[in-house]
């Protein structure tokens, strides 16, 4: 049974997750980089903690308190990757937390991580499917390893985020020359992202690896056009002379698959359609 979690990582996922698993009457540990920001966790019921994996010195002088911290039932590590700023600190911001929790075994562990580790392919892919094309996916692989070992360890990889203060509209608006008319879009919902955590951490996982993604997958011209005009914006223009499509009309390119989660944990999106997401965002 699980009564305690802690969350490294109370950001724009993160903190929504807390509270979330709060209301349930979960005994929750949130971490922040500042001890200001930490302290403001108190106000959704959250116990808030510094946690700054870049100070090495605060690593030292607090190592005994963070340890007995991180020691609860169940881990959820949400540290946002910044690969393209920082490649290689990432990595050791989670070698840094590994020897934190080096002690402790949960009952469970989860890692979150991204479908940036699946190639732009045309193909529907799956959990297994993850392959090293690029520094970036090289790097979250890694990740994914440091943690894939450890018992009970759960992996989710999360598809492009939307949600408050993430409207898709504006990710494409205005821009001209695009290509990839008709490749899928790939996108979840924050709620959805909380429900499938929330369902990892409280159910038995027969599988490793979870893909988070909504099963509906528009063709990026139509649904960033209608994300555009949803904000009031310019919609974005696509160069169709390069685009490809198959018989079928349907959308090509990379298309994430989310079978396993919904049949193994019996998950329903609750937007299983990025058109239907952009109202609420």
């Amino acid at each position: 049974m699980i009564e305690s979690v802690a969350i490294v990582g109370c950001g724009w996922f993160g903190l929504p997750l807390a509270q979330s698993l709060a209301e349930q009457n979960i005994a929750v540990f949130g971490s922040k980089r500042l001890v200001g920001d930490a302290a403001l966790l108190s106000e959704n019921n959250i116990i808030g903690f510094k946690l700054d994996l870049d100070n090495e010195q605060h690593l030292v002088d607090d190592r005994e308190s963070l340890t007995k911290i991180l020691d609860v039932d169940c881990l959820v590590v949400n540290i946002p990757p910044g690969l393209r700023k920082e490649p290689q600190a990432y990595l050791q911001r989670l070698s840094k937390l590994l020897e934190l929790i080096a002690c402790h075994t949960y009952k469970k562990l989860i890692f979150v991580s991204t479908t940036g580790v699946y190639p732009a392919i045309d193909a529907e892919l799956t959990e297994q499917d993850a392959k090293s094309h690029s520094l970036i996916s090289e790097k979250l692989l890694q990740a994914e390893q440091m943690f894939a070992s450890k018992p009970n360890s759960c992996i989710v990889r999360f598809a492009g985020l939307v949600g408050p203060k993430r409207h898709p509209g504006r990710f494409l608006a205005g821009k001209t020359g695009l290509s990839g008319a008709n490749s899928a879009v790939n996108l979840v919902h924050l709620n959805d992202c909380i429900a499938a955590v929330t369902s990892l951490i409280f159910k038995k996982t027969p599988s490793a690896i979870y893909n988070v993604c909504a099963p509906i997958h528009p063709k990026r011209r139509d649904f960033y056009y209608a994300a555009a005009l949803d904000l009031g914006l310019v919609p974005p223009q696509f160069n169709l002379e390069q685009e490809i499509t198959d018989c079928s009309g349907s959308a090509v390119g990379k298309l994430i698959n989310s079978d396993r989660l919904m049949n193994e944990l019996n998950f329903e999106f609750q937007f299983d359609d990025p058109v239907a997401m952009l109202a609420a965002c």
